[in-house]
């Protein structure tokens, strides 16, 4: 066989060679890419662990979200930071609102938070958004519910931590608005497994003793497990079957709970619900002296029309005058005999003694003396109520007082730092009041001072020691 020629090769021009394919520089690559991918995914929830958190000057949030397979890093622009409730923290793990995105000068895949809250929160606010559907349903928020809020209550109840912040402030602002309204506290702890019940039980025992004509539930501020028990069924349906009028103020003015919607009226903070539970004192007193000033402008109005009344009256008596009638009567008489001018003039003198009476009792009944006496009388009254109001605020604090005190003795706490303490039975959280209602065996909790025990029963002694 013989061998073929060889053909020379023939050069590729470049020119060609780029014309035939589209090349892509790599802003454009990275620039399209991040349009695939931000026109790819909607918003999604991402959960995961902080790390390498960054806070520059800026007040953007820089970090990466891992789990134990893979890392993002992420951005949280100033303006949603300003929105966070909580400081994040490198280890924390947290749920996210976020974008997809791509940082182009670096060609690197991220996310943008738009929302952040720690982990936990999601589960809590899916139950809060259910609980509350449901009690919507039923009517529990109904306005056709709502109490109306009396205008000056007779005695307040608060339910509420006794050593919490929110009382102090409570009291305070109670005291300072209208401090003659009588205060009875309802100790309940405000957070924690025990709270809802124990807010149950005291609104039932606060319509029992039915003490108060109006009750206020609060606390100070938290996170959203902080102020679960709020968002409790239970309480909330207790706070619908109240028949005492209920205001709340809990946490801060952008918290609302379960309860807020089902009370029949909502305040923003604590010291909030105070100002709306009372009048203010200073509003009052402007109203008592616009009232004094009223009645002596309608007196000194039913004086002047008593007077121009009397004016009438004398000047009717001073054309019926007896010595008019007797000037005619005597030039009428003036011919007759003698023995009758002596009659005449006898019958005058006793008609002038008469007049003489008269005068005398009108001058006595003067409107001028009344009012003095009406003065003095209005000056009187005046003096005994601000002595009744003295003494009754001074009677209401020396009350209070010892109520406090009372309070203060009577406290399990107080007890406890005497050396007792509580035993509960684990299983069902009963307290034991007797050797006879555990047995061997049964895990109780000793409740102390300071701490608590959870003990096993070894054998038990039933007795009266």
């Amino acid at each position: 066989m013989m061998d073929q020629p060889l053909r020379p090769i023939q050069p590729v021009s470049m020119q060609n060679y780029s014309q035939n394919r589209d090349i892509y520089s790599i802003s454009r690559l990275v620039r399209e890419t991040r349009a695939i991918l931000e026109g790819s995914f909607p918003l999604l929830w991402v959960q995961g662990e902080i790390s390498n958190l960054a806070r520059p000057a800026s007040g953007h949030l820089y970090f990466s979200m891992k789990d134990e397979a893979a890392q993002v890093r992420c951005a949280m622009f100033r303006m949603k930071r300003q929105r966070l409730r909580f400081q994040p923290e490198n280890g924390q793990q947290v749920l996210i609102r976020a974008r997809i995105s791509l940082y182009e000068a670096r060609g690197e895949f991220q996310l943008i938070a738009e929302h952040m809250e720690p982990a936990g929160e999601g589960a809590l606010r899916l139950a809060f958004e259910q609980l509350k559907a449901k009690l919507s349903s039923e009517g529990l928020f109904d306005a056709a519910h709502k109490r109306p809020i009396p205008t000056l209550p007779q005695q307040i109840g608060l339910i509420t931590s006794p050593s919490g912040a929110a009382v102090r402030d409570l009291l305070s602002v109670l005291g300072r608005r209208f401090p003659a309204i009588p205060v009875v506290i309802y100790p309940v702890p405000v957070q924690g497994a025990e709270a809802p019940e124990r807010i149950v039980r005291m609104l039932k025992l606060a319509n029992l003793r039915n003490e108060c004509d109006l009750l206020m539930l609060s606390r100070g501020g938290g996170s959203l497990e902080d102020l679960q028990a709020f968002n409790d069924e239970r309480v909330a349906r207790a706070v619908h079957a109240s028949r005492i009028p209920l205001i709340t103020g809990i946490g801060h003015e952008i918290d609302f709970t379960i309860v807020d919607f089902v009370a029949d009226l909502r305040a923003p903070t604590p010291s909030a619900a105070a100002e709306h539970a009372t009048p203010d004192q200073t509003a009052w007193r402007t109203h008592l002296r616009r009232s004094l000033i009223q009645l002596q402008a309608r007196l000194e109005t039913r004086l002047q029309t008593d007077r121009a009344l009397v004016d009438k009256l004398a000047m009717r008596l001073e054309r019926q005058h007896p010595r008019q009638r007797l000037t005619q009567r005597t030039l009428r008489l003036d011919e007759i005999a003698l023995r009758l001018v002596r009659a005449q003039t006898h019958r005058l003198l006793k008609l002038d003694s008469r007049l003489q009476t008269l005068q005398a009792r009108l001058s006595h009944q003067s409107p001028s003396q009344r009012l003095e006496r009406l003065n003095s009388r209005l000056g009187v009254l005046s003096a005994n109520l601000r002595r009744s109001v003295n003494r009754q605020s001074s009677q209401q604090r020396t009350r209070l007082q010892q109520l406090a005190r009372d309070l203060h003795n009577l406290s399990p706490l107080n007890t406890l730092q005497r050396g007792y303490a509580i035993a509960t039975r684990i299983e069902d959280g009963r307290i034991l009041h007797s050797a006879a209602e555990t047995g061997v065996g049964d895990l109780t909790e000793v409740r102390l001072a300071e701490g608590r025990l959870i003990c096993e029963v070894k054998t038990t002694h039933r007795g009266s020691n």
